[in-house]
Formats: C-alpha cells, sequence, structure tokens
C-alpha cells in the first residue's frame, strides 16, 4: 500500500457517499478505475451504486474506462460480489475487462459470498489487495452488515442532551415555544443521520410531548421516504398530530391494541399503517418489531426516543451505535434523563469517535461490528 493507493480509495469512499440514501437496501459502494501506459495514474472510469440505476459501482466505472480498463487498477471500497442477482457478478467482470489489480477496502460482510469475490480475481492472476481505509468503509456499511447476517436493521440511538445528562431545559414544558438544547449546527447533522437511515424509530411518549413532524429535513435525495415508525402500546396516537397529518405512506405505528376499533379506522383513514407487535410487562417486544423491519428491507434505523424506550432498547442489546450530541448547558434537575432502567454494565464500546458541531461536542460509539462475526 502506497499513498497512491490512500488518495484513490479516499476518492472511491467519497463517490460512495454520494449514495447514501440511494443504494439500500443495497450496500454503498464507491469504484475508481485508475489507467496503465499512456493513462498512468489517470482515473479513466469511476462510479456509484444506486439501487434503481441497476448496476453495481464497478459496473459503472467500467462502462465509463470502456477498453482504457485493460490493464489498470481497480479501487473499490467493498469486495467485488461473484453472485448473481439483479445483475451479473462484477468479479468476472472485472476479469474480462482485464483488470490488472484490485485494491479494496474490505471485505462483504455476508458469510456466503465474503471472499468468493477474491478468489476469482485471484484465479485469473489478478493482484488483490484489502484494507485500505477499512474503518471508514465498513463505517458506510454497518447497517447492511447486520441486515445481511441477521436479518434485522442496524440501530443507532441518537440523543441531545445537557451536560448533566437530560433531554429537556428547567422551561421545557412552560411556553408553547419550545427551546432547542443543542445548536443550528447539531441540528443540521441530525437530518444527515435520518438521511442515511431508512425507518426513524420513536415510542408514542415522544409524540405525545413534543409533537413532532420526524421528517428528513437534509435536502438530499433518496429513493424511499424515510419510514417514520411509533411504538404505541395503547394507541394513544391522536389523528390531529403532526405525524398524522403529514403521513404519506411513511408513517407506521405498531401496538398491541385491537386493529379493527374505531380509533385504529380513524388512523388507519388518515393514512397510518397499523400492525400488531406481542407487548411484556407493558412494552412491545423490540425483537418483534426489528425483524418486521428487517423483513420490509430496512437497514438502518435510528432511534429517536425518550428515556423508557432508551433504556428499553440497550438493556436488550438492540442498540449498535449511540451517537450523542452535548450541548455546554446544565439542566440542574432530574426530570428527564437520557434513558432508564438501563444496566449501563453491558455497554461496550467497540470504537469510539468525538466530532465537534458548533458550540457543541458529540461522542459517536459503535457497540456492535458485525462485519468481524
Amino acid at each position: 500500500m502506497n499513498e497512491h493507493d490512500i488518495r484513490f480509495i479516499e476518492r472511491a469512499l467519497e463517490l460512495a457517499r454520494k449514495g447514501v440514501g440511494l443504494a439500500s437496501p443495497n450496500p454503498t459502494v464507491g469504484c475508481v478505475i485508475v489507467g496503465n501506459g499512456v493513462h498512468g495514474g489517470q482515473i479513466v472510469g469511476e462510479g456509484f451504486h444506486q439501487y434503481d440505476w441497476r448496476d453495481h459501482a464497478e459496473i459503472v466505472a467500467l462502462k465509463t474506462a470502456g477498453e482504457r480498463a485493460r490493464g489498470a487498477t481497480v479501487y473499490v471500497t467493498l469486495e467485488p460480489c461473484n453472485t448473481t442477482g439483479r445483475t451479473g457478478p462484477c468479479a468476472q467482470a472485472l476479469v474480462k475487462a482485464g483488470i490488472a489489480r484490485v485494491v479494496a477496502a474490505t471485505q462483504d460482510p455476508n458469510p456466503k459470498v465474503a471472499g468468493r469475490g477474491f478468489d476469482v480475481l485471484r484465479a485469473a492472476d489478478v493482484i488483490v489487495d484489502m484494507g485500505v481505509c477499512e474503518g471508514e468503509a465498513r463505517r458506510l456499511n454497518h447497517g447492511f452488515a447486520c441486515w445481511i447476517r441477521n436479518g434485522r436493521p442496524f440501530v443507532t440511538l441518537k440523543s441531545a442532551m445537557t451536560l448533566d445528562g437530560q433531554l429537556t431545559l428547567p422551561n421545557q414544558g412552560k411556553t408553547n415555544q419550545r427551546e432547542w438544547i443543542t445548536s443550528e449546527e447539531s441540528r443540521a447533522e441530525v437530518q444527515k443521520l435520518r438521511h442515511a437511515s431508512d425507518a426513524l424509530l420513536t415510542g408514542i411518549g415522544t409524540i405525545l410531548a413534543d409533537d413532532p413532524l420526524l421528517t428528513d429535513r437534509s435536502g438530499l435525495s433518496r429513493r424511499r421516504r424515510l419510514l417514520r415508525v411509533i411504538l404505541d402500546t395503547r394507541l394513544r396516537l391522536s389523528p390531529q398530530a403532526r405525524i398524522v397529518k403529514s403521513a404519506d405512506d411513511d408513517l407506521l405505528v405498531f401496538t398491541g391494541a385491537s386493529l379493527k376499533s374505531p380509533k385504529a379506522k380513524e388512523l388507519q383513514g388518515a393514512g397510518v399503517e397499523l400492525a400488531n407487535a406481542p407487548s411484556r410487562h407493558g412494552l412491545l417486544d423490540l425483537k418483534a418489531v426489528l425483524k418486521e423491519l428487517g423483513r420490509r428491507e430496512i437497514l438502518n434505523v435510528l432511534l429517536e426516543a425518550g428515556p423508557r424506550l432508551n433504556g428499553s432498547a440497550l438493556t436488550a442489546e438492540f442498540v449498535d451505535r449511540l451517537f450523542l450530541f452535548y450541548a455546554p448547558r446544565l439542566a440542574l434537575h432530574a426530570k428527564v434523563p437520557f434513558s432508564v432502567g438501563t444496566d449501563i454494565s453491558r455497554v461496550t464500546f467497540r470504537e469510539k469517535l468525538l466530532h465537534e458541531f458548533g458550540p457543541d461536542f458529540a461522542v459517536d460509539a459503535l457497540l456492535n461490528n458485525y462485519f468481524d462475526l
């Protein structure tokens, strides 16, 4: 590995990020082809994957490169596939194009295919190197890795709080005007997190307290609407809630109540999809909820909830990543903590990053890495 390898993989990662919101339920992948001979050191083809375009990133780049791909080096953020699905196998396409070397950031996390793409390339005497910028490449596809291995989405718990761990300020609730805890910069980052998610999950308590919309307002393109999911055991959701009034085939409510009641029929008439889920001790079964979301090809879930649901998700070990925003403010009360009923001893950080957004900072902690299973 050398500086050139790192530079071109970083370009492939830059391309892959363009596929965020556009590639799911496939992995997010970018590819760069660097020529040899008269084209030595020059990018002759590049591309990224969009689900609706069908072609994988390698095929997009090969079509751009044409004959210049012969003898070239391919830089790709994920191992080229060797399976036939909506498209043909990329590994064989690279061999046919006469590629001399492939540099991949990370291996495919699918245990049924991992390594097989590399095997095809090596069998055709293509030089294969792996591991350049591996951590960043994996961060782009933790959702795909979790879903392809477990059949459930990768859950990121996002929360914004004061330095003393409270989700509200002392005067919140006394007026009709909401006071934000975190800065405008942090709130913009939240929209990016929503954009990178297939679904947003919350509890009915958050809806009743804040009457939020919970939409993706990043302004970035996405192929599927952000699915807004509410856990509402007793079906307390009001048809007058803003989230209901804005429903457009993007609102799913899990409940333990009857789906044939007048209230249920009123919500359904307003465009709300209702689904039953089993409950335990008055709480809906998160495992069943996540399994159903996985069946719907939801790869990434952003959990934006209150203390009770946060605590339940952490205790049940369904949180895969924490993204916690902290504002330089103190609540000086203990009314609405980050979580309740949480066994903190069971929470282990595998990786941790710190970010700054305006006057705030955020802890970005990975709890589960499904690439390493």
